[in-house]
């Protein structure tokens, strides 16, 4: 391992965020431990590194597995494994409570221990709720309006809390409506790349919720790996920072971009009608800023439109039906 080289720890290292910070971290040199329970992520999003001299993967469940000794001698830890999505978080709030909370306390546990030197938290924009400021800073009230929302700003707390108590030097990262290939295929009704793709590819119309005209802040997956690595690499401690593209993109417009017919479904409580980050803080920190404007994101996503041809195609039917839950819950 060169002078330069760090050990680095990425749980979720399998999932859609983290093999794409495995591929950054791997390019610049540094030794990767993936950490991952494949529950969400897929060996595949890591077949292309079979064999790498400098990656290991264990498969862990990070709620429950023992991690003392996988820590120890580790200088970044970039924390990304967790339950995503809105309708199982309400349906199940244990399992999030588990793997976004306790599993997030047990890593910070065995980072602090072991004495690792930069900690990262990927943390999530839906801890805003329904935000009265656009842009928004990350002075904002948290307002959490579903489970795996709040399990993850309860993670943040705990992790802020490490570095303001223990001297862990760590930092969260609030990251905004992330896409890119790999994104999650799974059974859950959930983002809109996975749903609308599928729905390409089997020559369905897109579901657009309510008129399209919301807006999201749409943000490039090889941009937030990117500011991952500006955070682990800075002096920067106990802070949260919004990583965003800060430029909000319409359903309408990502319609226009794919190409393809229209069915509407009804508007869902719960949701802002806009997403935007206000960026001025990581920019201000870590001089970073998002690169990848949003037609060329969409691009790429339909240059590897294959990736979803075993996902579900939803239907304005199962669509309702899916999310019955967040209806009856959160309406």
């Amino acid at each position: 391992m060169g002078s330069l080289a760090k050990r680095c720890i990425v749980t979720g290292g399998a999932g859609f965020i983290g093999s794409h910070l495995v591929d950054r971290l791997l390019g610049d040199g540094h030794v990767v431990l993936v950490i991952d329970d494949f529950s969400s992520g897929h060996r595949g999003n890591l077949q292309h590194h079979e064999g790498h001299p400098n990656l290991e993967v264990i498969e862990a469940d990070i709620a429950s597995a023992p991690l003392s000794q996988a820590f120890e001698g580790t200088d970044w830890v970039f924390h990304l494994a967790a339950l995503a999505d809105i309708v199982p978080s309400v349906e199940d709030p244990t399992a999030y409570h588990e793997a976004n909370v306790a599993g997030t306390f047990r890593v910070l546990e065995a980072a602090r221990h072991a004495g690792v030197r930069r900690f990262v938290y990927a943390a999530s924009s839906s801890c805003y709720g329904i935000p009265d400021q656009y842009p928004t800073p990350e002075e904002s009230p948290a307002r959490p309006q579903y489970p795996y929302a709040l399990t993850k700003w309860v993670g943040e707390q705990y992790v802020l809390h490490w570095a303001q108590l223990y001297g862990l030097a760590a930092v969260s990262l609030r990251f905004f409506n992330v896409y890119g290939p790999r994104s999650r295929t799974s059974g859950t009704y959930g983002a809109v790349f996975g749903v609308f793709l599928a729905q390409k590819l089997a020559g369905e119309p897109f579901t657009v919720v309510g008129d399209g005209t919301q807006t999201r802040d749409f943000t490039y997956v090889t941009d937030v790996t990117d500011a991952c690595v500006c955070a682990a690499a800075s002096d920067v401690q106990g802070k949260s920072m919004n990583v965003g593209s800060g430029n909000p993109q319409s359903v309408n417009r990502l319609v226009e971009l794919l190409g393809g017919d229209v069915v509407h479904i009804s508007k869902r409580p719960g949701e802002p009608d806009c997403t935007q980050a206000d960026t001025r803080k990581i920019e201000a920190l870590l001089g970073w800023k998002a690169r990848v404007l949003f037609e060329e994101g969409v691009r790429i996503m339909v240059e590897n439109i294959d990736y979803w041809r075993e996902a579900p195609v939803w239907t304005p039917r199962t669509i309702e039906k899916a999310t019955e839950a967040w209806f009856r819950s959160l309406g």
